[in-house]
């Protein structure tokens, strides 16, 4: 890429709230969070924060976010994570989805079904296989997605097992606090 062309690419600002947008492979609107507080944009990685935030889900179900939670969204992964602080610890929820972009209006991508939750005590669960398999078949996913997002479980699992970031707690707390500082007078 020309030095010119980088300079093109939009970033949310630090320090604003943007929608968070979620699409499925069709086209089709998945779900909205109304609000994300950006901490961090720069062209790998957007980093915010969801806190009493509004959810709108494709069907027009609204819900309210319980916990604040850190929400990691990277330029040329094939995932995203959300850290949910609870008081039970933090839970991580990994959306296999396309790489996120932001273009002015949200930070969107596109949701592939496939989720893995890890938990406080390490475990995880890998959730909505046979949702990823129907949409699969039904959107006609392309063979090579399908392998990128199959490949991207393994990365992800790795990723937890060895406690790279965001997958510990000294990095969910460091990006907490500056959001709590950022948002002071607030």
């Amino acid at each position: 890429m020309l030095e010119n062309e980088k300079q093109n690419i939009l970033l949310p600002e630090v320090g604003t709230e943007v929608f968070i947008q979620s699409y499925k492979h069709n086209g089709s609107l998945h779900r909205t969070w109304c609000k994300g507080f950006v901490l961090e944009a720069n062209d790998d990685r957007y980093i915010a924060v969801t806190n009493k935030a509004w959810v709108i889900e494709a069907d027009g179900r609204k819900w309210l976010t319980r916990e604040p939670a850190v929400c990691f969204f990277w330029e040329h992964r094939w995932y995203n994570v959300i850290a949910m602080i609870r008081k039970a610890g933090i839970y991580y929820y990994c959306n296999l989805a396309s790489p996120s972009l932001y273009d002015g209006e949200a930070i969107k991508n596109i949701d592939y079904d496939l989720d893995i939750k890890l938990y406080p005590d390490l475990s995880y669960q890998i959730l909505d296989e046979n949702e990823y398999n129907m949409h699969a078949n039904i959107m006609h996913y392309p063979k090579n997605v399908m392998k990128i997002v199959e490949d991207s479980v393994s990365e992800l699992i790795e990723e937890m097992d060895k406690g790279t970031d965001p997958f510990n707690q000294e990095c969910i707390e460091y990006y907490y606090n500056k959001y709590l500082e950022m948002n002071r007078g607030f």
